[in-house]
Parts: structure tokens; sequence; C-alpha cells
């Protein structure tokens, strides 16, 4: 995973002094780089035994979709408030700035469903937290969870026990 860590752009002090933010979009423009990713996050789930992919908005997006494809999954989209057409649940959570809410079609995953969740970093895993929760408030079960980054010194990973975390690129610091 060095080739593809090493097409990911550090920022420093964005967005506020202090953060180092890594930023994906100069692997995304990467042919190789992004196809890359997508086989080896397809790598990292296969075998599972997953029904469909859940992509969470925005960039979970990018990632979730081809990932779905090679397994052979529909893709559930988990955006923000008032993106979605028809019925839906929704979770609102706190975040280390404030408060977001997710939704999702109330259609979308059923009893037993195994879904994989999918998104490009996983931080101090309130999101990702907030996605495992919405899954499982209309009897869903969550197969796994699948990150491009993970940030481990932020130990978003401990709001997942007993969960399968996986994640491609993890920085200690």
């Amino acid at each position: 995973m060095e080739h593809l860590r090493k097409l990911i752009r550090e920022v420093p002090d964005f967005p506020k002094e202090g953060i180092n933010f890594y930023d994906i979009t100069t692997l995304l423009k990467d042919p190789e780089g992004l196809e890359g990713t997508i086989d080896a996050l397809t790598e990292q789930c296969r075998g599972m035994d997953v029904d469909t992919v859940i992509g969470v908005e925005s960039r979970g997006f990018i990632f979730a979709t081809p990932v779905a494809y090679q397994l052979g999954c529909g893709f559930i989209p988990v955006r923000k408030p008032k993106k979605l057409p028809a019925e839906k649940v929704s979770i609102s959570y706190d975040l280390e700035y404030g408060q977001d809410t997710l939704e999702m079609h109330k259609d979308a995953v059923g009893e037993g469903h195994k879904v994989l969740i999918v998104d490009d970093l996983l931080a101090t895993g309130g999101t990702a937290r907030a996605v495992v929760d919405l899954v499982e408030s209309v009897g869903g079960t969550v197969a796994g969870l699948l990150f491009v980054v993970e940030l481990d010194f932020l130990n978003g990973r401990s709001k997942f026990d007993g969960y399968d975390v996986r994640s491609l690129i993890r920085y200690e610091s």
C-alpha cells in the first residue's frame, strides 16, 4: 500500500492550525492509483458474506459503488438530510465540532440483510458509528466496515469492538 500512500497529499494546518489533512484527490486523479485502490479495497473484502454495499456521502460513494460492482452486490447511498426522495430513516450524531444527520431509504436494508459499509476515512469513528446504528435500527447486519485511510491516532476503531474493520492505509500520527 506504500505506492498508494505516496499518492495522498498531506496538507498541514488544514482545516485549522495543528491539523494534518490527508487529501485523497491526488490519489483519485491518478489512473493507476484509483484502479489500485478499488482493486485493493475489493480484495480486502472478498470472501465476506455481503448482500449490499453502503457508501457514505460523499467520498464513500466513489469507492463503494465500484466495490459493490466487483463483488456482485447492490449499492445503497447514505446521504445528508433532504437528498433522498422516498420514505427514509435518519440518525443524528455528535461530531467533534457539532452535530450531523444521515439518512437512508427505509426500504434499503431489510431484516438480516448483510451490509458492508465503505467510506474514505476512519478518523474519530462518529460518522461510521452512526451508519452502523442506522443499519442495525432497521434490522440489518453489518458484515464489515472498509476504509481507504485510517487515522490510528484518533482511535476511531475503538467504537467498533466486535465488528470487522479493515483499512488500506493507516497513519500512526
